[in-house]
């Protein structure tokens, strides 16, 4: 599975059980884009978990599980 195709299917994945769908889905993007690989990008959306606030906290933890699944 391509990289871009995983993140997608991830964020297809998580989107029923996300509070905040749009904004967790621009930031993905973000981070995807800044990203080196699939490594770095997971080391920033950490970052970005151990940044955030409830609720949107648990909507990137839905999202980083679902994309470690694929």
């Amino acid at each position: 599975m391509r990289e871009t195709e995983k993140v997608r299917g991830a964020l297809f994945e998580a989107r029923p059980y996300v509070e905040y769908y749009d904004r967790l889905e621009n930031l993905v993007k973000r981070l995807w884009a800044e990203s080196m690989d699939e490594e770095n990008f997971l080391q920033l959306l950490n970052e970005e978990v151990k940044k955030a606030e409830e609720p949107f906290k648990t909507d990137l933890r839905i999202f980083l599980q679902k994309f470690e699944a694929l």
